[in-house]
């Protein structure tokens, strides 16, 4: 399968260690030669932020790459973006460049950390080849890079399965992952994904205006890529709704009203045949559900500060900022930090750290894990600093507590 259309982006220097400590340029070449004989397809590493750093990549010119607007030629968001959604679902997710072609990204990973990724792109989709051909040679294609990735040390492929059952488990994506054309509904589905954080947030601060503005942006978004698949579009809308009626609920509305309003939505929709019946559909729906929550003034402060420390306990092994927290719990950052010193007498770090030390102690005393391993699950990259923290913290060290918690005698 070459891809060989008039070259979009070129070799670029790079270091001899690509991934310093990870992957030379030398073992790259090694891999990009085994990848490119396997499949006919010129492989290429990139950052995180999605620039080339070793590699070639090639590209056709459509009529999407000759649109009027110069930012729909962002080939870097939409390499990062397939990064982060193989990231997100723990399997390698065919995605389309601005040119229209494939593309598919596994990320190299240092621990729990995103250093960049190996990626192939410019693939060109032949809708008049044999039926099904197309389907199995990219599918087996991009799951072949992340083997070969495995097998090389480069990513976490624990991390991965987690996030690959997860992701089955909350949304029954078993079939999808293996079908093109569900993945090219999840491309479309990813258009809204990165605006769910603020969403969610302004929902439960009850900010009608920017809810609404978000929304508009989300409806411009997906019909721009799913233009002609009314079903589509209505589904994704649907998912829309859930999401917004979930995030009412935890702000304080009553889960049978809500409930009420989901059922006659559903009937609404049945009539919806346009764009605009669409984006007034979705805003009443949020005005609705807003209407539902009462004043803000019914939801205390604590309210939220529980949603906070629910979230970090949920991702406590995660790379967590202030402010993802934040957003999370309906506050601004500087909110966030005036309630956890008000309400729970710590900072937000402060907190992070006990939550991952007490889950670290409670693994130490029934899990056979190495220490380092379970440093790591816990969202400490560092064996020595968690050593560190967990002797100041418990006044021995992780490797002492262990054989004291199961009843061994310390010699």
């Amino acid at each position: 399968m070459e891809t060989q259309r008039g070259a979009c982006l070129n070799n670029l220097p790079s270091p001899s260690d690509i991934f310093p400590g990870i992957l030379t340029r030398e073992a790259f070449e090694k891999l990009a030669a085994r990848y490119k004989r396997a499949h006919g397809l010129n492989l290429a590493a990139i950052d995180s932020a999605g620039e080339v750093l070793a590699g070639r990549i090639h590209c056709a010119d459509t009529k999407t790459a000759r649109a009027a607007d110069p930012s729909a030629l962002s080939h870097p968001v939409s390499f990062r973006q397939a990064l982060e959604e193989t990231l997100r679902w723990g399997d390698p997710c065919i995605m389309c460049c601005p040119c229209g072609n494939a593309l598919w990204a596994v990320p190299v990973m240092r621990n729990q950390q995103m250093l960049g990724g190996l990626l192939v792109a410019g693939v060109p989709l032949e809708p008049d080849g044999p039926a099904g051909e197309l389907d199995r040679s990219l599918l087996s294609a991009s799951h072949d890079l992340l083997n070969l990735a495995a097998r090389e040390n480069l990513t976490n492929t624990a991390l991965l399965e987690q996030n690959r059952l997860a992701a089955r488990r909350e949304s029954g994506r078993a079939e999808a992952l293996h079908d093109l054309k569900e993945r090219l509904y999840d491309e479309i589905r990813s258009a809204y994904l990165h605006e769910e954080p603020a969403l969610l947030a302004a929902i439960q601060r009850g900010e009608r205006a920017e809810a609404r503005g978000i929304i508009n942006r989300i409806l411009t978004a997906i019909y721009a890529r799913g233009a002609g698949r009314r079903s589509l579009l209505k589904t994704l809308s649907l998912e829309l709704v859930v999401m917004m009626a979930r995030a009412a609920v935890q702000a304080g509305a009553e889960p049978e009203k809500v409930l009420g309003l989901n059922y006659r939505s559903l009937t609404e929709l049945a009539d919806v045949h346009s764009q605009e019946d669409l984006s007034r559909w979705l805003c009443d729906m949020l005005e609705q559900l807003i209407d539902a929550m009462g004043a803000p003034a019914a939801h205390p402060n604590a309210v939220q500060l529980a949603r906070a420390v629910a979230y970090i306990e949920q991702h406590y092994a995660n790379d967590l900022t202030r402010d993802e927290v934040a957003r999370a719990a309906g506050l601004s950052p500087g909110h966030f930090s005036h309630l956890m010193r008000e309400h729970a007498g710590a900072t937000f770090t402060g907190l992070l750290l006990r939550i991952r030390l007490d889950n670290a102690r409670r693994r130490l005393a029934r899990d056979n894990a190495a220490v380092a391993e379970i440093a790591q699950s816990c969202g400490f990259s560092d064996q020595s600093y968690f050593t560190r923290v967990f002797k100041k913290a418990f006044s021995e060290t992780p490797a002492a507590y262990r054989q004291r918690a199961r009843g061994a005698v310390i010699g």
